[in-house]
C-alpha cells in the first residue's frame, strides 16, 4: 500500500475539521451568546452578521465526515458505534438550530421561543462536538479491529469537561467576530464578554493539558520524553502568549486581531491533539494505515477532492469578501 495516501487523506480531513471548527464555530458562538444580549434588535443584528455564511460553513463538516467514510472505512466503522449517541444528538441540534435560524425571521408572537431554540441548538451542537472530542481523546475500546466497548463509554466527566470547553471556545469566537462586524454598544458588550471567555478557554485548555498525560501513558511519553520535550515545550508558552496578546488587543480597541487570537488558540489546541495522537486515527489502537481504504479507492476520491476543493475555497473567499464590513441596525440579508 502506498504509505503516503493515508497521510494525505488524514491531512485533508484534519484541514476540513479545522475549517469547520473555526468557521461554524463563530456562528454557533453567536447562538451561545444570545442570553447575554436580551435585546431583540441586538439579536437580529448578531444573526445578520452570519446570514450569508452560516449554512455554507457546515460544508466542511460534510467533507470531514464523508472523507472519513471513503478514505478510512474501518475507522468509520469503529468510531460511529462508539460515538453514535453524541453524533446523532449533535446533528439533531444543528438541524434544530438551522430551523430556528430561518423561522425566527418570520415569527411574530413566537419569536422568543425560536430565539430559545436557536440558543439551545447552538449550545448543544457545540457541547456534543466537545463530548465527541473528549471521547476520542480518552480512547476507544477496540478488539480484533472492531468496537468492543459500550454505548455510553463516551459519557465521562472528562468528555463533559471537553464539551463545556468547546462551548466556551465557540462563544469566544462569536464574541470576537462581533467586534469585526458590529459597532456601538453591541460591540462593546462583546468586547467585555471576550475577556472573560479568554480566561475560561485558557482554564479549560490547562485542565485538558494536565489531565490527558496523567490519564494516558502514551500521551505522557509523547510529550515529556526526550528529545520530544526539547521541541514541544514552546507549545504551551506560545498558547499563553497568544492569549495575553488577545487580551491586550481587546483592551486597546482592536477589531480583527482578537478574532485572529481566538483562532490561534483553537489551532494550537488542535496542534496539541495531533502531537498527542498521530498517527492513531482511533486512539489508542488503530493508525491511519490500519484503517485506510485500498489505494485505488483513495486515489479515485482524491482526484475529486483535488478538483472540487479549489472551487469551494474560491466560493468561500468570494462570499466573505462580498459581504465584508460592518452590519448596522436596519441592514440585513433576509
Amino acid at each position: 500500500m502506498e504509505w503516503y495516501l493515508p497521510v494525505i487523506w488524514a491531512a485533508l480531513i484534519g484541514i476540513a475539521v479545522g475549517l469547520y471548527v473555526i468557521l461554524d464555530g463563530f456562528d454557533l458562538g453567536l447562538g451561545i451568546l444570545f442570553p447575554a444580549f436580551p435585546s431583540d434588535r441586538h439579536r437580529d443584528l448578531m444573526v445578520n452578521t452570519v446570514a450569508p455564511f452560516w449554512d455554507g460553513n457546515e460544508t466542511w463538516l460534510v467533507l470531514g465526515g464523508g472523507g472519513l467514510l471513503v478514505a478510512f472505512p474501518r475507522a468509520y466503522a469503529v468510531l460511529m458505534p462508539a460515538l453514535y449517541l453524541p453524533v446523532i444528538l449533535m446533528l439533531l441540534a444543528l438541524v434544530f438550530r438551522g430551523v430556528a435560524f430561518e423561522f425566527r425571521w418570520v415569527a411574530r408572537t413566537s419569536k422568543p421561543w425560536w430565539d430559545l431554540a436557536f440558543w439551545l441548538g447552538s449550545t448543544l451542537a457545540a457541547f456534543f462536538q466537545g463530548v465527541i472530542l473528549g471521547g476520542l481523546i480518552q480512547g476507544i475500546t477496540v478488539a480484533h479491529g472492531e468496537f468492543a466497548g459500550g454505548p455510553f463509554d463516551w459519557a465521562t466527566s472528562f468528555s463533559v469537561m471537553c464539551g463545556l470547553g468547546v462551548v466556551a471556545g465557540y462563544a469566544l469566537l462569536g464574541a470576537t467576530w462581533l467586534l469585526i462586524r458590529t459597532e456601538g454598544d453591541l460591540a462593546e458588550r462583546a468586547r467585555e464578554l471576550a475577556k472573560l471567555l479568554i480566561l475560561a478557554v485558557l482554564a479549560f485548555m490547562a485542565v485538558v493539558s494536565l489531565w490527558t498525560p496523567i490519564a494516558s501513558q502514551h500521551i505522557a511519553q509523547r510529550w515529556f520524553s526526550r528529545p520530544n520535550i526539547l521541541f514541544l515545550w514552546p507549545v504551551p508558552l506560545i498558547t499563553a502568549l497568544i492569549a495575553w496578546a488577545g487580551w491586550r488587543w481587546l483592551d486597546t480597541g482592536r477589531e480583527v486581531l482578537p478574532f485572529l487570537a481566538a483562532i490561534g488558540l483553537f489551532l494550537l489546541g488542535y496542534l496539541g491533539l495531533v502531537i498527542s495522537w498521530f498517527p492513531y486515527l482511533v486512539p489508542p489502537a488503530l493508525t491511519v494505515w490500519d484503517t485506510a481504504a485500498v489505494p485505488a479507492s483513495q486515489i479515485f476520491t482524491l482526484l475529486g477532492v483535488v478538483f472540487m476543493l479549489p472551487i469551494i475555497l474560491g466560493y468561500f473567499g468570494f462570499v466573505y469578501w462580498l459581504f465584508r464590513g460592518k452590519v448596522r441596525e436596519g441592514e440585513g440579508y433576509h
